[in-house]
């Protein structure tokens, strides 16, 4: 913002300003709204547009457009020109060969980089952009001279979302038993919009319900609303499925609370919610984590199939409400063997990307290239199944060993439908007594 204030006073040691800056980031995370903060904090005139309104039909219209854009500005410098969800307009140039011309588009890209290279800094003019796919966007907009600067406005942590959730929670009328870092502990991975959304829902709940302010409880409710989807009281289950689903849903529980390390179990219910889901267990970690061990990812594949686990010990036999979970399972476990290196067979080798590379070039495979041999592949497929099948069988081996709390929490689950993470805990020490975590490695060498 100095260079905005003093554009002829910045440059007295001979630096040159920037002349673009590109906000990176996922939906929601307040790109658009931190453009209007830095011209406002910079007191310099604002130009907003959005990428779409310079793509139109007729060939010329487009890059018509930006050159009246630029020009204005340039009478008022210094001054911000800011481009909202960039990716519509910058799109890269033959990336789509199959898909018919882009001549408009092209022309309007083109004379956006032309513009970007004929204004001079030291006027004081600075373009902003934002967008949530840089991935896609075209590489020659990306290099030193244009958008000299690459700003990623990330999802919130900890303390980031406590500050967001103050700003919200003033427009509402909050209960003496709110406590803002209690919700932000319960929402990573949200971002602004996120949360604005959850104070909402929580006050439509507590509206509803005729109360005189917002409560912990409309909040919990809300989260869970926002991450399970709606609860659907008229999808009535048969005895016998209300009892599979039970026992699925206390074997994810039971597993996650007997392991180390793992994130806290908040809440476990068989009340159905959202399109598929008949229930529901809901872990909240209680920080902010960036990095996994190879035994936390192991940990985690144990805790997914711990439902499946739950069906085969009880019932011996299995059924189709484990789909989700073999899913993730299999994406965890396929990540681990040829993205992160952890399978001992196949050594530190990356086999493939990460499905989306952050403002790098747009890969132009078609998604079914590989770079290995099929014998490599025939490994590939063998380790993750390995991991898979392992995890499998320690989650067997920690719920044979603890049937009677798994029976005794799972009828207290159909009679009470919801049980909350205080419940578990009773339920589990009533069950374990002061029991240390279970040893898996050991377990399993005792089952076989």
């Amino acid at each position: 913002m100095a260079f905005l204030k003093e554009p002829q006073g910045y440059g007295r040691l001979g630096a040159r300003m920037p002349k673009g800056v590109l906000l990176v980031g996922p939906p929601g995370t307040g790109k658009t709204l931190l453009a209007r903060a830095v011209a406002g904090e910079a007191g310099v005139p604002f130009y907003s547009i959005s990428g779409s309104e310079f793509v139109e039909m007729f060939v010329g219209v487009g890059a018509a457009r930006v050159r009246d854009l630029f020009e204005q500005a340039r009478k008022q410098a210094p001054a911000i020109i800011f481009i909202d969800e960039l990716d519509a307009l910058g799109r890269a140039r033959g990336a789509f060969p199959g898909m018919g011309g882009h001549d408009e588009k092209e022309q309007t890209l083109n004379q956006l980089l032309s513009e970007l290279d004929g204004f001079d800094p030291r006027e004081g003019l600075v373009l902003l952009a934002a967008t949530n796919r840089p991935e896609i966007l075209d590489p020659a907009l990306l290099r030193a001279g244009r958008f000299d600067r690459q700003v990623l406005v990330d999802r919130p942590d900890k303390i980031g979302r406590i500050a967001i959730l103050d700003v919200h929670l003033k427009k509402a009328q909050i209960a003496n038993d709110v406590n803002v870092e209690q919700i932000a502990a319960l929402t990573p991975g949200f971002s602004g919009a996120d949360l604005a959304n959850l104070v909402n829902e929580a006050a439509l709940l507590a509206t509803r319900r005729g109360a005189e302010a917002v409560s912990l409880e409309d909040f919990t409710q809300a989260i869970e609303r926002i991450v399970a989807g709606l609860e659907k009281k008229n999808r009535l289950l048969n005895p016998k499925e209300r009892k599979v689903v039970a026992y699925h849903e206390m074997g994810h529980a039971l597993v996650a609370m007997s392991l180390p390390d793992m994130d806290a179990v908040h809440k476990v219910s068989i009340i159905p919610r959202g399109i598929g889901a008949l229930g529901y267990t809901i872990q909240r970690p209680t920080e902010d984590r960036f990095l996994m061990s190879r035994g936390e990812l192991e940990n985690k594949l144990v805790v997914l199939l711990g439902g499946r686990a739950a069906e085969t010990v009880v019932f011996d036999e299995i059924s189709t409400g484990a789909a989700d979970d073999i899913a993730k399972a299999s994406d965890i476990a396929r990540s681990m063997v040829t993205r992160f290196g952890m399978a001992d067979t196949l050594g530190q080798i990356a086999y493939e990307d990460e499905p989306q590379r952050f403002l790098g070039p747009m890969p132009m495979t078609t998604g079914l290239e590989r770079r290995y041999s099929e014998e490599t592949a025939r490994k590939i497929d063998d380790a993750v199944r390995e991991l898979v099948d392992k995890a499998f069988e320690n989650a067997m081996t920690i719920l044979k060993e603890k049937r009677a709390t798994l029976d005794k929490a799972a009828e207290e689950l159909l009679q009470k439908e919801t049980l909350g993470g205080e419940e578990l805990s009773r339920l589990i020490d009533q069950g374990l007594g002061s029991d240390a975590p279970l040893d898996v490695a050991a377990a399993s060498a005792r089952e076989t």
